[in-house]
């Protein structure tokens, strides 16, 4: 008996240590993808290319809201330093909403003086992986090659790692004026995309 209890002990023992090893990985896992996704939302690499992409945020009716007012004008800001000759716009209609996202942007631009002949919508995506499967769509459509993808800075990392898997060739540019700026702000979004950057590596969605 002395020596099975013993046995038992040990092995509990060692398990014990197996999944505090494995809890510890994970975590160290998750950090290092969090510091990953913080440092590659602070660069821009915004280059000379065929079209700028503004992923959809919330709206509110015809109006966009603080978060996808700050894409549109970073947006219209690369536009203005000719950038990039086109801007599409991505999202369709929220629950009960009265205007696609996309919709939203494209009025909001034209009020600040873009032509609307440099501008192509899609209204059908509701997620991010959908935002660029659709303006995959409308680049090959118009012939063109290459995007600048425009979006918060904690969300590009996933953004760009879906554009390489759909055969997108793009860069990343984040919003200088993030409307997420406070930590606690920031930290619920950083959390969120470390679990959504996992998700789409393993299941590609």
């Amino acid at each position: 008996m002395g020596f099975n209890y013993i046995e038992k002990m040990n092995k509990r023992r060692q398990i014990i240590k197996a999944l505090r090893w494995l809890v510890g990985g994970l975590l160290i896992c998750l950090v290092i993808t969090g510091i990953f996704i913080w440092n590659f939302g602070t660069k821009d690499y915004a280059k000379k290319s065929d079209c700028i992409i503004v992923l959809g945020a919330a709206v509110y009716g015809d109006k966009p809201s603080p978060v996808f007012e700050e894409r549109i004008k970073h947006a219209i800001g690369l536009l203005k330093q000719a950038e990039a000759p086109v801007v599409i716009f991505t999202g369709g209609f929220g629950a009960g909403a009265s205007h696609a996202e996309s919709e939203v942007g494209a009025l909001y631009a034209i009020a600040q003086g873009v032509s609307e002949s440099t501008i192509l919508t899609e209204v059908r995506s509701r997620t991010t992986k959908q935002n660029l499967v659709e303006a995959k769509t409308l680049m090959d459509s118009a012939g063109l090659k290459s995007a600048i993808i425009v979006s918060d800075p904690l969300h590009l990392k996933r953004a760009s790692a879906m554009a390489a898997n759909i055969g997108m060739s793009a860069v990343t540019s984040p919003t200088p004026t993030s409307r997420y700026r406070s930590f606690r702000t920031q930290f619920k979004f950083l959390l969120r995309e470390v679990y959504f950057y996992h998700h789409h590596g393993i299941t590609g969605h």
